[in-house]
């Protein structure tokens, strides 16, 4: 289907270009908040302004590190706009649909630039009244001028999963979806620049050689398969839109070279024994066989076909039929991305060649992978929204959860219950968005293999499949959004701030992970941000660190307080389980020592863990204005009886609150311990310690940590990031955190109240605008108690 469109990115077409690619060479937007070693990334300063011409708006677009790219229309009217309200919530209003349509064209996107490693959105200074309104979908009606996709005319009064549209695609974006999008694309600033960023990494992939056979060992060739998904979805995208054969040809090159005799051992090409390998090479496939069925000849789709039954769908009933197989073992009580992975690959191929599989596989999967995952995959998001796993491994679980509900969607009418057999699946949205800081994630835990084609714009799938407008909101400024699924499940109509009339605070309160959110705006990336947590330490799918208690902290563009992250996954027994006795814990990043909490005789915590927590809010919501200062009187605290998660302690509670206009932070321990008392918290920043005080410096700002009433035995010391000395070894030697110091406060054995003040040094805030809290036991905590 070619489109008029397609005239303005085909300059590009043959002389491919990796320098002009967005976020494409070699996924660096997630290899980057994977790779380093230090807790969490050093602030970044703005690069030069460069221009590209882009029909309609000027967009402009900021280069932060390894050459990411987030791009936004430059708006010369928003000094012109309405002032920002300090007053929360007060000008959270609905939008009128006329004035809201009309401001959506004129501003385009709304972030102007970032600079974060993990690539947060930096809005304007001033808000458009008309366009900063409470999050909603525009109803389209005569004159407003609002874009909405057309009707599916595909109703099946009865869907039934074996059951197939007779047209092609079928997977995502079936073809009415083609034929209104390039009209869709004029109209819409953020689809515009997605479509883009989309020829751009394809051009990029379409001059790199095929992706090379590299079997890591205990992650196998997951990033193959996932780096080959990726090309696919963009080459298949591109013929799509341009009907440029050499589109087409360069898709069957992957596959071609993926499927060959040279691509690892014959009988087991895609490495069942790790089972997400199959599924990813699986997903690229289907898209490839769906959406290039037309330019494909008989004979390529015939050896898709075969390649996919042979190397896939009959792995994937083994997996299911034979108890012999233990590669199989995702499908039992697995809440987490390999149920949701692995599921989705085998849908999303079954779907993609029903009708032309001989063999009967394709039918007989449909009647296991969605039952199936309706029981697991929907089940990792816990009772409270929070994904079991980590929150990076969120990506990866709903990237496969809503490929597969949109794929049956799009190809048989019925998601069939995934969106609402748990209740709680639709919270998860709202843990993503609660777990980002003005820095970066609160990372715990593991982050995961490279993400490649996992991003987070289910987002954009749920906001419409919920009906929660801010989802979608919230992830189109997000540099991942430029993706091949967001052209289909955005829904245009959407207007107004994701942040308008959201609250600053959350907690989420479930049985398996406990935690809470606390900031200072939505908007600012120099705000003040605290995410704490308790939680079990076992239940995770081994990606968990032993952490009850451990937190992060972000104030002035800088996170103080941070995560170490991921350890080496290629480590011996890294992933061996999560006993108390397991050898993971002997690495650092996932020991007790490793996290910002306290450490009883340099042991690590009872991994039966079963904290209790207690938490409360004045409730302060974000107006619309994207400058916010929250009131004198806007607080929130966080309190948890963690004494379950130690051995040498008979009473150990944890709490955390914000002061004074959410400018400061204290956290406050009640230890009754048998053993010594370390109260430890990670930073990348400069540590210079005087008594009971410590300064900590970076990126040329300065916090002061101030101990309140210290006891008389407490020490304070700088160390270096690495393990006791008399510890067990790790299997293999641990990995090193260069840049990263411990702060560490020593006690002796006994009961010891430690409350610790953080007072970020807030540009124009003098010394008397600091505020000394009063000394108040954690159960006598409230809203007022301070």
């Amino acid at each position: 289907m070619a489109t008029n469109y397609a005239t303005i990115s085909q300059a590009n077409l043959n002389t491919p270009d990796p320098d002009k690619s967005p976020y494409g060479a070699g996924d660096p937007y997630y290899q980057q908040s994977q790779g380093y070693i230090q807790p969490y990334p050093r602030k970044k300063g703005l690069s030069k302004w460069v221009k590209i011409g882009v029909p309609v708006a000027i967009i402009i677009i900021v280069g932060v590190v390894v050459g990411v790219v987030m791009a936004t229309r430059n708006n010369s009217d928003d000094d012109k706009s309405s002032s920002s309200n300090s007053k929360p919530g007060s000008d959270s209003k609905p939008a009128d649909p006329e004035d809201a349509a009309t401001a959506k064209l004129e501003i385009g996107r709304f972030a102007v630039a970032t600079n974060s490693a993990f690539m947060v959105p930096i809005y304007p200074t001033a808000t458009n009244a008309a366009a900063f309104t409470v999050p909603t979908f525009l109803p389209s009606s005569a004159g407003n001028d609002v874009p909405s996709w057309p009707v599916d005319p595909f109703q099946p009064a009865t869907p039934v999963a074996t059951t197939v549209r007779t047209d092609r695609p079928r997977l995502i974006a079936p073809a009415y979806k083609w034929e209104a999008l390039p009209g869709l694309i004029q109209q819409d600033a953020y689809m515009r620049y997605w479509n883009d960023t989309i020829f751009q990494n394809a051009t990029d992939y379409f001059a790199r050689p095929p992706v090379a056979y590299v079997d890591d060992g205990p992650s196998g060739i997951l990033d193959n398969a996932r780096e080959v998904k990726m090309r696919l979805k963009a080459f298949s995208y591109v013929y799509r839109m341009t009907q440029n054969p050499q589109w087409a040809e360069r898709a069957w090159q992957e596959i071609e070279h993926t499927s060959g005799p040279n691509y690892g051992p014959e009988e087991e090409k895609w490495n069942p024994k790790h089972f997400l390998d199959v599924a990813e090479f699986l997903a690229g496939y289907a898209i490839a066989y769906d959406w290039l069925h037309d330019v494909f000849t008989t004979e390529r789709k015939a050896a898709m076909v075969a390649t996919m039954i042979r190397y896939g769908l009959q792995p994937g009933v083994d997996a299911y039929t034979n108890p012999e197989n233990w590669y199989g073992w995702w499908r039992t009580d697995t809440f987490g991305n390999w149920n949701c992975v692995c599921n989705g690959g085998l849908t999303m191929a079954s779907l993609a060649i029903l009708g032309d599989d001989t063999s009967g596989l394709a039918q007989q999967l449909l009647g296991l992978t969605v039952e199936n995952a309706k029981a697991n995959c929907a089940y990792s998001a816990s009772d409270d929204g929070t994904w079991t796993e980590s929150a990076d491994y969120w990506y990866f679980g709903t990237t496969g959860h809503s490929e597969m509900v949109s794929s049956l969607l799009t190809a048989t009418g019925s998601d069939y219950g995934l969106f609402v057999s748990n209740p709680a699946y639709e919270q998860t949205a709202l843990y993503h968005i609660y777990a980002y800081g003005p820095t970066s994630l609160f990372n715990w835990g593991d982050h995961g293999p490279n993400k490649f084609s996992a991003t987070a714009n289910a987002m954009i799938l749920y906001a419409s499949s919920f009906a929660k407008p801010l989802f979608s909101l919230f992830q189109r400024d997000r540099p991942d959004a430029a993706n091949p699924w967001s052209m289909f499940w955005y829904d245009p109509s959407v207007a107004g701030a994701w942040w308008n009339g959201l609250e600053l605070d959350k907690f989420f309160d479930g049985a398996v992970d406990q935690w809470g959110s606390m900031r200072s705006s939505f908007t600012d990336m120099n705000a003040l941000y605290l995410g704490i947590k308790a939680g079990k330490n076992m239940g995770h799918q081994t990606h968990n660190d032993l952490d009850v208690g451990t937190f992060v902290l972000d104030a002035m563009g800088t996170r103080w307080a941070g995560e170490l992250g991921s350890g080496d996954y290629l480590a011996d027994a890294y992933f061996s389980n999560d006993t108390q006795t397991s050898s993971r814990w002997a690495y650092y990043r996932k020991a007790t020592a490793g996290q910002n909490t306290i450490v009883i005789d340099q042991a690590n915590q009872n991994v039966l863990s079963d904290p209790t927590v207690k938490s409360g809010s004045s409730k302060t919501k974000q107006g619309s204005s994207p400058v916010f200062e929250a009131p004198a009187d806007s607080t929130a605290f966080w309190t948890t009886d963690m004494t379950s998660a130690y051995f040498g302690a008979t009473s150990m509670k944890r709490g955390a609150r914000v002061l004074n206009g959410r400018k400061q932070v204290l956290i406050q321990d009640e230890i009754t311990s048998t053993g010594a008392i370390e109260w430890r918290m990670h930073t990348n920043a400069t540590v210079a310690i005087d008594g009971s005080n410590v300064t900590l410096k970076r990126d040329g700002q300065t916090l002061e940590m101030i101990v309140l009433q210290p006891p008389a035995e407490l020490t304070i010391t700088r160390t270096d990031a690495v393990a006791y000395p008399n510890t067990p070894a790790p299997p293999i030697p641990d990995q090193e955190n260069p840049g990263v110091s411990v702060v560490v406060m020593s006690l002796p054995a006994g009961s010891h109240t430690l409350q610790v003040l953080f007072n970020p040094q807030w540009p124009g805030m003098a010394a008397g605008d600091f505020v000394t809290p009063s000394a108040v036991p954690l159960d006598n905590w409230s809203l007022t108690s301070h």
